[in-house]
């Protein structure tokens, strides 16, 4: 691969989503076309990744990982991120095979990373202005603004948008965060990667992006993620509160967080 071609990955964890796996890769690979695609499939039964093997063989860019065992998101993850480090990457995503994440923020994501050395991760983000999501029932909105808040306000942090799997990360943070003792899965994977990237010294930005709810397949989320969410949230901020935040807790809680705003520039938020 050539040194552009090898600057960014992109993964996609899949199970079940062979309806979306061939319009998630176009898009992506259309937003940044010097990109790589990594998908992780967790042996989907409807031959997902079979059909993911099939697109990789005529797209050099795109790469397939197979893994055994469903062992949630945060695994899929977990398992992308070592591989994106094993093979040299500079920058690594999440994003979702499902339609709800929008490739087109992909370029304004990795440019808020390579024009800001300091900058760790970038969010795409659901609740910071200009961001937004439709076709959400309003209890659904209801229940990611309300974690997102209660995360906020347990854990001290100035990211608004804690629970978002359209992320975009400098590969030196992934390097620096120790993720063989992440146990953590679903929303609670995310809120954890947000403390431990500012655990760790680093920044980060939420691009404001619309979300949609999925069009095709089933949803995996569902009641345990959640409640695992703000369980985990809860015994973390106790004991931030307790003064003993240990290694889950944010040593810089609280510390201004950068939001994107795409007609201003960055902008410092408290």
């Amino acid at each position: 691969m050539s040194e552009q071609e090898g600057r960014t990955l992109v993964i996609v964890p899949t199970y079940d989503e062979r309806e979306n796996i061939h319009r998630t890769v176009d898009n992506v690979l259309t937003a940044l076309p010097d990109a790589h695609l990594l998908v992780v499939d967790d042996a989907s039964p409807d031959g997902t990744g079979e059909l993911a093997d099939e697109i990789a063989a005529k797209d050099p860019r795109v790469h397939v990982l197979h893994r055994t065992i469903k062992n949630g998101l945060g695994g899929a993850y977990l398992a992308g991120f070592a591989w994106a480090l094993e093979h040299g990457y500079e920058f690594v995503g999440e994003f979702d095979a499902d339609g709800s994440h929008p490739a087109s923020a992909l370029p304004a994501m990795r440019a808020a990373l390579v024009g800001n050395p300091g900058v760790s991760l970038a969010i795409g983000s659901r609740w910071v202005r200009g961001g937004r999501v439709v076709d959400w029932p309003k209890r659904r909105e209801a229940l990611s603004r309300g974690a997102n808040l209660y995360a906020r306000l347990a854990l001290g942090l100035g990211v608004h948008d804690a629970t978002a799997g359209f992320r975009l990360y400098r590969a030196s943070i992934l390097d620096r965060l120790d993720l063989a003792t992440v146990k953590s899965r679903g929303y609670c994977f995310q809120i954890d990667l947000t403390v431990r990237t500012l655990q760790a010294g680093g920044r980060i930005v939420e691009v404001p992006i619309t979300f949609r709810d999925r069009e095709l397949g089933v949803s995996k989320m569902s009641g345990s993620i959640v409640v695992e969410a703000m369980t985990m949230v809860t015994v973390w901020g106790l004991a931030r509160l307790l003064g003993r935040p240990g290694r889950w807790i944010a040593a810089r809680a609280g510390t201004p967080v950068v939001q994107l705003d795409h007609a201003r520039g960055p902008a410092q938020r408290g």
